[in-house]
């Protein structure tokens, strides 16, 4: 078993979790972690829990230390350069004329790389602009132009349902999510009823899309001609929480069947 404990960055409320070796980690501490992108600040904001190894998808990475109060001086420190450089990069991607929106800068906490997020409607040659940042910086720049989605998901903002947006708070993989998901659950295809704030199609359709298939299994699809008795009918309407479907005969008559009497 693996001692495991979560911890999010940037007061997200999304989680990741990290491989804690013999700290006496508690909710609300301030810890050092190893990421693929380096040392990074951030916050415990779960117990302790141990994990079977075999059931881990991917290996985790370890919590360094506990952060002191120099580690917190840093962290501030931090904080406010990424919004001086943040507006540094902005005035000199458009001194430069470069069509980009730059929405983020962050720095790993050992200020080894300097990571700018942006949007851009086509390829943006951003060279020159990472040079200069880089001699301001004096350190490595990073530049990735995101999409529509992944801005949602670094700006952050409410969904339809009132909470926090999924990709911002725990979705760590923005999955596609298709127009036929909507038709499978019997949606309005009203744009403003099945698109969220990022103008794309709601992440949470594909939540319940493959329940929807399985209870749609042994149904007839309305207007298909089933037979009912000797009689042929025509499906006129289908419930597939009840698993049942009407069919009208010939004869106009109204009759209500069951998929399991298929």
């Amino acid at each position: 078993m693996k001692k495991v404990i979560g911890v999010n960055f940037s007061d997200s409320n999304k989680i990741y979790y990290f491989l804690n070796k013999d700290l006496d980690l508690k909710k609300g501490e301030f810890v050092i972690t190893e990421t693929e992108r380096g040392e990074q600040f951030g916050k415990v904001v779960t117990d302790v829990i141990e994990v079977d190894e075999k059931k881990l998808n991917s290996p985790l990475r370890d919590v360094i230390r506990i952060a002191t109060s120099e580690d917190k001086i840093k962290n501030d420190k931090n904080k406010k350069d990424e919004e001086k450089a943040l507006k540094d990069a902005r005035k000199i991607a458009e001194e430069m004329e470069l069509d980009m929106q730059i929405l983020s800068a962050s720095f790993t906490f050992d200020r080894k790389q300097l990571v700018f997020n942006f949007i851009a409607d086509f390829r943006v040659d951003f060279r020159n602009l990472a040079r200069k940042l880089a001699g301001i910086y004096k350190t490595r720049i990073e530049l990735r132009q995101i999409g529509i989605r992944d801005k949602a998901k670094c700006v952050g903002g409410y969904g339809q349902c009132g909470k926090k947006l999924c990709c911002s708070s725990f979705l760590n993989d923005l999955s596609s999510v298709s127009i036929n998901m909507a038709k499978n659950q019997n949606l309005a295809l009203n744009p403003q009823k099945i698109n969220g704030v990022c103008g794309r199609l709601m992440c949470c359709l594909a939540y319940e899309n493959e329940n929807y298939n399985n209870y749609k299994k042994g149904l007839p699809k309305v207007g298909a001609k089933v037979k009912v008795d000797d009689e042929e009918g025509k499906v006129i309407s289908v419930d597939i929480f009840s698993r049942t479907y009407k069919v009208e005969t010939a004869d106009s008559k109204v009759v209500e069947l069951s998929a399991k009497e298929d």
